[in-house]
Order: C-alpha cells, then sequence, then structure tokens
C-alpha cells in the first residue's frame, strides 16, 4: 500500500489478507430475478450479521473495499489471458475454477 500512497493510519482499512470464511454463489444465468435475490440475500445477511455483533455493517471502509476487490477480480476472470492471481489460494482457485467453466462452455 505504501507504493500507492496510502497513509499508513488507512492501510488496515484497504487491505484484506484472505483466507476467511466466505460464501461463492454461482447461477447458470444472470436475469432480473436472480440478481434480485441475490442483492435481497446479501443486503438480509449483512443486516443480520451487524445486528448480531453490534458493528455498523454498512461501514463506508468496507464498501469501498469492497468495490476495489471486486473491479480487480471481474478484470481477472475476463482476461483473455491467464491473470497472474494475487488474492489468498482459496479465491485463486475460485477465479480459475470460473474461468475453465467459462471457457468450456463457450
Amino acid at each position: 500500500m505504501k507504493a500507492e500512497s496510502t497513509p499508513a493510519a488507512l492501510v488496515p482499512h484497504r487491505t484484506f489478507e484472505g483466507n476467511r470464511p466466505s460464501n461463492t454463489i454461482l447461477a447458470e444465468r444472470l436475469t432480473p430475478h436472480t440478481l434480485g435475490a441475490l442483492v435481497a440475500l446479501y443486503e438480509h445477511s449483512v443486516f443480520v450479521q451487524g445486528v448480531i455483533w453490534d458493528i455498523d455493517s454498512f461501514d463506508q471502509w468496507g464498501v469501498e473495499l469492497g468495490k476495489a476487490l471486486a473491479k480487480r477480480t471481474a478484470a481477472e476472470i475476463a482476461s483473455r489471458n491467464d491473470p497472474e492471481l494475487n488474492h489468498d489460494s482459496s479465491s485463486n482457485t475460485l477465479i480459475r475454477r470460473y474461468r475453465r467453466l467459462r471457457e468450456t462452455s463457450a
């Protein structure tokens, strides 16, 4: 993060070490119904976890980090060449698996 001129106080809010529990949902097709169901599922899940743990689930630092990670991952998934993946092992494996599935169904 120093290379990106990020102030030291902000580094913990702009990094994610990985290898933490997560969920992955793959759908055959992205339809309005599927997208709506996913948004509702995640909104509900995030809200309930925040209530249980007494934290602000919609804190802006987490939102900004999520957008940055999603943008990077989406570019790696869409890349025509094999991208160099620098995520944790489970994320790297998932990206590679999705890319293989996409290639075989094309």
